[in-house]
C-alpha cells in the first residue's frame, strides 16, 4: 500500500439549529455542531474524519482552530505509512502546548479528528473498507438508540423502535422521583429482544449511585452508564460495580493511560471510548481490542455528525465482541447529511457500505447552509 505525503488538510465548522435540546444532567445542548477534518495526499486522494465538540457547542470554532492553526502546519509534508506513528508523535509534540494552555482537551479532539481522516485516506487508497484495513470484516453492526430525554422517554423509545432500533438508552440523574417512574414506564413496554440502559452522565456523587442501586437493580438494564464522575477514585468505581446488577458503562471522557487502564480493570464491563474525542482510530482501536481482550463489550461512544459515526462503526466492525454502536435518536441534520448514502437501519443494525474508507462522503452542497467556518492548510 505504501507511504503518502500529506499535502492539504481542511477544517470546516458546522452549526444546526434543533428544535428541542438534548438535555443531560449536566446541561443542555440546544444546537448540534460538528467539526469535519478533511486530509488530502500529494496524488489527490483523501480521507474525512470528525472532532468531539458537543458540550460546551460553542467550542467548535475554537477546536477547528486549534487542527488548523497548530496541528495542520506540523502535519503538513509529512510522509505517512503508519498514521498511528503519526498520532503518536504529534501528541508528543503537542503535549506541552495542551498543558500550558490548560485546554487538553481540545488538543486531543483535534488530533483525533485528524487521525480518524489519515485512516480514512490510508484506507481509500487501499481501495480497502477501514474495517477491514484494521484486521477486521465488514458485517452488520448492532446499534442502540441513544439521547432519549427525560421526559419523553416511552414516547421516543416508540418512535426509536418504529425506526428499527431495538436497544434504547434513557439518560437520568434528574431525581429518583423522575428517573425511576420513567423508567419502569419504559420496561414495562419492551418487547422481546428489546435491551434498556441508562446514562447518568456523570450525575451523581458516589454515595446517591450507591443510594440508587437497588431502585436500579429491579429494572432489566443492559448496564448503567457513567454515575459518577470520571476521574472519581477507581475504589468509588469499585464499590458501585459491586452494589449493581448491570455492568458499569464508561470511558467516553478518559483519555490515554487511565482509559488503557480502565479497558482491562475488573470494575468497568462496557468500554466506551470516543473516537474524536480521543486517539481517533489509532487510540481506540487499541483500547477496543484490550476489551474484548479483557472479556468486556466495546461499545463506541458517538453523539454527533455522521463522519464519526461510521468512523465508529467501522472500528466496532474491526474489533468484534458482543459490542454495539451508538447512534444518536435526536433529530440532528448533520448525522446524515455528513455521511452519504447512510447506512440502512433494520432490526437493530446498520448494514456497513463494502466501500473504501469510512464508505461514505458528506454532501458538503446540502450542508452548507450550516456551515460557520472554513479553514485550508496546504
Amino acid at each position: 500500500m505504501g507511504s503518502f505525503t500529506i499535502a492539504r488538510i481542511e477544517t470546516f465548522v458546522f452549526r444546526a439549529p434543533i428544535g428541542e435540546p438534548v438535555v443531560t444532567s449536566f446541561g443542555s445542548l440546544p444546537e448540534r455542531v460538528s467539526v469535519v477534518v478533511r486530509a488530502e495526499d500529494a496524488d489527490g486522494a483523501h480521507g474525512w474524519g470528525e472532532v468531539w465538540c458537543n458540550f460546551p457547542s460553542y467550542g467548535a470554532e475554537h477546536r477547528g482552530l486549534v487542527l488548523h492553526r497548530t496541528l495542520a502546519p506540523m502535519a503538513l509534508g509529512r510522509a505517512v505509512d503508519d498514521p498511528a506513528a503519526l498520532w503518536r508523535d504529534l501528541a508528543m509534540r503537542t503535549h506541552v502546548l495542551a498543558v500550558q494552555s490548560g485546554d487538553v482537551g481540545a488538543f486531543a479532539a483535534a488530533l483525533a479528528g485528524l487521525d480518524a481522516a489519515l485512516w480514512d485516506l490510508k484506507a481509500r487508497r487501499a481501495g480497502l473498507p477501514l474495517a477491514r484495513l484494521l484486521g477486521g470484516e465488514v458485517h452488520e453492526v448492532p446499534v442502540y438508540a441513544s439521547g432519549l430525554n427525560p421526559g419523553d422517554g416511552p414516547e421516543t423509545v416508540e418512535r426509536a423502535r418504529a425506526e428499527g432500533y431495538r436497544r434504547f438508552k434513557q439518560k437520568i440523574g434528574f431525581g429518583e422521583e423522575v428517573d425511576l417512574p420513567n423508567l419502569r414506564r419504559i420496561a414495562s413496554g419492551l418487547q422481546e429482544g428489546e435491551t434498556l440502559l441508562v446514562d447518568v452522565n456523570q450525575g451523581w456523587p458516589a454515595e446517591e449511585a450507591r443510594r440508587m442501586a437497588p431502585g436500579l437493580n429491579e429494572l432489566p438494564l443492559g448496564w448503567v452508564e457513567e454515575p459518577i464522575l470520571a476521574d472519581r477514585p477507581e475504589a468509588e468505581w469499585r464499590l458501585l460495580a459491586e452494589a449493581y446488577a448491570a455492568p458499569l458503562a464508561g470511558g467516553e471522557n478518559l483519555r490515554g493511560q487511565d482509559l488503557l487502564r480502565a479497558s482491562s480493570d475488573l470494575w468497568l464491563g462496557v468500554v466506551q471510548p470516543d473516537v474524536g474525542k480521543w486517539g481517533g482510530v489509532s487510540g481506540c482501536l487499541a483500547v477496543g481490542q484490550a476489551a474484548v481482550e479483557a472479556g468486556k463489550r466495546y461499545c463506541p461512544h458517538w453523539l454527533s455528525g455522521g463522519i464519526g459515526l461510521m468512523a465508529s462503526a467501522h472500528l466496532l466492525s474491526a474489533v468484534g465482541g458482543a459490542g454495539m454502536l451508538e447512534v444518536d435518536s435526536n433529530p440532528n441534520p448533520l448525522r446524515t447529511l455528513l455521511a452519504q448514502p447512510f447506512p440502512r437501519l433494520a432490526d437493530g443494525a446498520f448494514a456497513l457500505p463494502d466501500a473504501p474508507g469510512i464508505g461514505v462522503e458528506p454532501d458538503m452542497g446540502a450542508a452548507r447552509p450550516f456551515l460557520v467556518a472554513q479553514h485550508e492548510a496546504a
